[in-house]
């Protein structure tokens, strides 16, 4: 962006120079064409002359180079701008995906610790039924997988058998 700021500076700085050697052409083709009309003959206003027609083509042959850098940096400015614009969709279409991806998470997330709660309670209803005699086991013992924790997890739903 600051790079397209300071191109449009710059664009802006050369149409300004465009519009005043522009003037100064007009000027100088104004006075030439008066210096013709008054007396053709003298010599010092055909030197003069010679030298404002040399002007007038110095000046446009300034003017033709300025119009070709005046289009090559509107060229190089919109295609910095659609590289922006472009970036930007990219960009937008990553944190979409990344969204959906962090949902996806938080989803597997809640649905395992509801497993988790699962195997609990059938743990606890399989102890239940062995007895005083049955000797009690830990949960590591039934449950290998670790519980995940994230960012946002999803509000647990204890499933309960009846």
């Amino acid at each position: 962006e600051v790079q397209v700021e300071e191109l449009h500076r710059l664009l802006a700085g050369m149409e300004k120079e465009h519009r005043s050697l522009l003037l100064k052409m007009k000027e100088g083709e104004a006075e030439l064409a008066r210096l013709r009309s008054v007396e053709g003959d003298k010599l010092a206003e055909q030197d003069r002359s010679a030298q404002l027609e040399k002007e007038v083509a110095m000046l446009r042959e300034k003017i033709h180079h300025l119009d070709d850098m005046l289009k090559s940096q509107q060229r190089k400015v919109r295609q910095m701008i659609e590289q922006l614009q472009n970036s930007k969709t990219v960009i937008q279409a990553k944190d979409a995906m990344i969204q959906e991806l962090k949902e996806r998470v938080a989803y597997l997330e809640a649905e395992n610790l509801e497993m988790h709660d699962r195997i609990e309670h059938l743990i606890e209803k399989q102890v239940s039924r062995g007895g005083p005699s049955s000797r009690v086991r830990s949960k590591s013992e039934y449950v290998s997988s670790k519980r995940l924790t994230g960012p946002k997890p999803l509000p647990l739903i204890r499933v309960v058998e009846t």
